[in-house]
């Protein structure tokens, strides 16, 4: 048997350039000061090692400082850090070994933000050309999940207007109700209870008709009632019970 060439990796290059640290959230204190020494697992020797910050030392690894250690401050102002290229070492101890990096702060990356941006904008590009050509009848299935009962008043072009404006500031979730196969079926049954065809009990746990209070579903507990009887409409009983209401609301 041929023996199996290995390939060195090469370890990632250490980019020298000026870096710039931000707190993650919108209300960032006036100071913050991070802990400027911690424990982190190496590896490649498979052991933890000490790792702090000092401004008198080249490297982190406490065991292999040499001389006195003068540890130095950690301090973000209005939630953000400059960080010269000269300060290699502390640059190095909040992008590879801190534990609060992605947690609570990070590393301003420009390309990183643009990507997002890209991918936000291609959601939200999306979202729009679907919501331009949706049909009025899925158009008011969506937004009844965001209205309420309020969309049965709408006119054509409220509700056209109103799911474009969905769609633009919520792709996301706008795209994963309009890929729902069961928001048209959800929607009949909520349209059913408004227009008084089929009943709601007051604990949300039964559905009954409305002429002769005849049970049709108990809805499963800690679940959606309306998502339960869209589960028991596609059943074979569910199909009867779904199609005569749908000829009564026409």
């Amino acid at each position: 048997m041929a023996k199996k060439e290995t390939v060195a990796k090469a370890a990632p290059k250490w980019e020298i350039k000026d870096r710039l640290y931000e707190l993650k959230g919108k209300n960032t204190p006036i100071v913050t000061i991070l802990k400027n020494r911690t424990m982190w697992f190496d590896e490649e020797k498979g052991y933890e090692r000490e790792v702090k910050y000092t401004t008198n030392q080249k490297t982190v690894f406490v065991d292999e400082m040499k001389g006195p250690e003068r540890l130095g401050h950690i301090i973000f102002r209005d939630g953000k850090l400059f960080v010269p290229k000269e300060k290699t070492v502390l640059q190095k101890f909040l992008s590879l070994y801190h534990p609060q990096k992605g947690s609570y702060y990070d590393e301003h990356d420009p390309v990183a933000i643009a990507e997002d941006d890209i991918d936000y904008l291609e959601l939200e590009i999306e979202a729009l050309n679907q919501a331009s050509k949706m049909e009025v009848d899925r158009s008011e299935a969506i937004l009844r999940t965001e209205l309420g009962n309020s969309v049965s008043t709408m006119t054509s072009k409220e509700l056209k207007r109103d799911l474009i404006l969905f769609a633009r500031n919520n792709p996301e979730l706008f795209l994963e109700l309009a890929n729902d196969e069961n928001i048209n079926i959800r929607n009949m049954g909520i349209k059913a209870t408004e227009q008084g065809l089929i009943k709601l009990s007051n604990d949300q746990r039964t559905f009954t008709w409305a002429s002769n209070d005849k049970k049709l579903i108990t809805v499963p507990f800690d679940e959606n009632p309306y998502s339960a009887l869209a589960s028991y409409f596609k059943t074979d009983e569910g199909i009867e019970v779904y199609q005569t209401i749908e000829k009564r609301l026409k």
